[in-house]
C-alpha cells in the first residue's frame, strides 16, 4: 500500500494598511508573526486610504518605495498595492480576492489589538474569519483586556490567535508628528 503524502499548506500572512509611513513596528511585528506561525511570506497590502481614517499624509508611491526599503532584505516580506486590480479599499473584499485566488492557501490577517477594539465597524467583518485566521499582535495601551470586547466575543475562539510579543511603542501616527 502507498503512503499518502500530506501537501504541504502554504500559509500566508496578510499585513494591510495605510503604512503612512512604514515603519519597524510593521517590519518587527510581520518578523515575530513568520516566526511564530511559519508563514511561508507575509504580503503588506498598502491601501491609498483607511475607510476609517483621515487622507494620508504621504501619497501611495512614496509609502510602496519606503515599504519596499523597508524590507528588502527580507525574502519572506512582499508588498503589494491591489486597489485597482480589486476595486476596493475592504479587507474583506481583499481576503476575497485572495481566496479565490489561491483556494488551498491559508491565510491569516494580522491586526493590532488596537484595531480589534474597532472591527465591527469594518465591511463584513463577520465573514473576515470564514476568509483567514485573524492573528491579534499586542499594541501600546491595549492588551489581551482588548480582547474582552464584544468583537473578540463574536468571533469564534478558533478563529483567532493571540500573538505575544513585546509592544513595540512606535506608530506611523507617533511618527507623524515629529515631521
Amino acid at each position: 500500500m502507498k503512503k499518502i503524502r500530506k501537501k504541504k499548506v502554504t500559509k500566508i500572512g496578510i499585513l494591510g494598511g495605510t503604512f503612512d509611513p512604514p515603519h519597524k513596528g510593521h517590519l518587527y511585528i510581520s518578523k515575530v508573526v513568520i516566526k511564530k506561525i511559519k508563514l511561508n511570506k507575509l504580503i503588506w497590502i498598502l491601501t491609498k486610504k483607511n475607510p476609517l481614517k483621515k487622507k494620508p499624509h504621504l501619497n501611495i508611491k512614496t509609502r510602496m518605495s519606503l515599504a519596499k526599503k523597508l524590507v528588502k532584505k527580507e525574502k519572506k516580506i512582499f508588498i503589494k498595492y491591489l486597489e485597482n486590480k480589486i476595486k476596493s479599499n475592504s479587507i474583506f473584499d481583499l481576503l476575497n480576492y485572495l481566496k479565490r485566488k489561491k483556494p488551498k492557501h491559508e491565510l491569516y490577517f494580522l491586526i493590532g489589538a488596537d484595531s480589534l477594539v474597532k472591527f465591527n465597524k469594518w465591511k463584513n467583518w463577520k465573514k473576515i474569519p470564514k476568509l483567514a485566521k485573524i492573528v491579534v499582535f499586542p499594541r501600546q495601551n491595549y492588551s489581551m483586556n482588548s480582547l474582552n470586547y464584544d468583537v473578540a466575543r463574536n468571533i469564534d475562539k478558533k478563529d483567532w490567535i493571540y500573538v505575544k510579543a513585546k509592544k513595540i511603542n512606535i506608530s506611523s501616527s507617533l511618527i507623524r508628528k515629529f515631521w
